[in-house]
């Protein structure tokens, strides 16, 4: 699947799930993706409970509502491979849109997550439809 290309062309709204160490559960709406390739997405993160959480589990899962009628979007499985406040200056859009959120909140530490896509399904598959 072209990660890049479906969040490119696709609106909607997405919520990104993390837990702590105990398995404390803490769900946040999330702007779409910042889409590496097909094995690496980028999230603007606050210092909040999000990050927090995923200091201690690494793990989470985002979940994407395309816009429109139905139940169609993607749920992405994923686990934090790095963070940092600057990117690789080759990823100009990244760091673009960065700067962006940067200026749009500047009373917030701001992070880039690097996330590894461990698995991608459908927001509903056929089986969870009663089909």
């Amino acid at each position: 699947m072209d990660l890049k290309q479906y969040f490119k062309d696709s609106g909607g709204t997405g919520i990104l799930a993390t837990s702590d160490s105990e398995g404390k559960v803490d769900a946040a709406i999330y702007h779409r993706p910042y889409v590496l390739d097909d094995n690496t997405v980028v999230f603007i993160m606050a210092d909040r409970l999000t990050r927090k959480n995923l200091k201690s589990n690494p793990r989470a899962a985002f979940l994407f509502m395309e816009r429109g009628a139905g139940f169609s979007g993607k749920r992405l499985f994923l686990t934090l491979a790095k963070e940092g406040t600057g990117g690789d200056e080759s990823e100009t859009a990244l760091m673009e849109w960065y700067e962006k959120s940067r200026r749009e909140y500047p009373e917030e530490s701001l992070y880039l997550g690097y996330f590894h896509v461990d698995e991608v399904l459908p927001l509903v598959s056929e089986l969870e439809r009663g089909d």
